[in-house]
């Protein structure tokens, strides 16, 4: 699939000396959240700084009349009780994981609502007292009322990651692009925290990927996206307004696609230090 043209605006003539704003390039999002992506600089749990500013890059794309569905993960909960999940059985221990999303997505809820954004949680597991159940259909209604939807507790099963869940969610949603936010300004050619020379792709297949052994995602994400033609892009969540350049189709973070030459950028993680 081919990057989707730019959302329609209404046919509206422009008063003349006044440019139009430059329309959103895409016009349904997925966003991918780590779990630790909220952590901040704590080792583990929910720092109410970075939560707050992730929320307002949220609210300033909603804003912009894009839809926006979210996956978040666990990972900021569930280190903080790790050392007593050693030695427990794999399937409990991913029902827990799933729990932590939910706590996760619940306090994203929170600060979305304080930052005036509208959104529904709904989690894989029903847990009807705090969130709606799963239904594809209101989650699609909730988007096109432009309430942001949260998507909690993986896809309901163990032995499955909260990126393949992204994955499934962002093909049921029929989303333009799935955006993974990560803690590095896209995909290198090697770790740029421990090889200073790594080269960012600005573009990328899937199967580079999985050759590669790149790390974009876990390896069934990645064969879910390549077998359905998604759009997938990597970025950086702690750099202020990338999630906004991505969203207007700006040079920010990594391409990837199902087929197509594979381009880097000159900039290394040296030069960017």
């Amino acid at each position: 699939m081919s990057p989707p043209e730019r959302a329609a605006t209404a046919a509206i003539a422009p008063l003349p000396g006044i440019v139009a704003p430059p329309a959103p390039a895409y016009r349904r999002i997925l966003l991918k959240l780590s779990g630790e992506a909220l952590m901040g600089s704590d080792s583990y749990g929910i720092e109410r700084e970075t939560i707050d500013r992730i929320v307002a890059e949220v609210a300033e794309v909603v804003r912009l009349g894009v839809q926006v569905a979210i996956v978040i993960g666990g990972g900021n909960i569930f280190r903080g009780v790790a050392p007593g999940a050693a030695g427990m059985d794999r399937a409990t221990a991913d029902y827990m994981g799933m729990l932590a999303t939910l706590m996760n997505a619940l306090a994203l809820q929170d600060a979305l609502r304080r930052a005036g954004v509208e959104s529904r949680v709904q989690s894989a597991l029903r847990i009807d007292q705090v969130a709606e159940p799963y239904i594809r259909g209101r989650a699609l209604r909730h988007l096109e009322e432009h309430k942001v939807v949260i998507f909690a507790a993986g896809t309901g099963n163990p032995f499955f990651t909260t990126d393949t869940a992204a994955a499934l969610r962002g093909r049921e949603m029929g989303v333009d692009i799935v955006l993974k936010a990560t803690k590095v300004d896209g995909v290198y050619t090697s770790d740029p925290l421990k090889d200073p020379g790594a080269r960012r792709y600005s573009t990328l297949t899937f199967d580079e990927a999985m050759v590669r052994n790149l790390k974009v995602m876990d390896a069934t994400a990645l064969a879910l996206c390549r077998d359905q033609n998604m759009l997938l892009k990597v970025f950086s969540i702690f750099v202020p307004g990338a999630l906004k350049r991505v969203v207007m189709g700006e040079d920010e973070g990594t391409l990837v696609h199902c087929q197509g030459p594979v381009h880097t950028t000159s900039t290394s993680a040296q030069e960017k230090s």
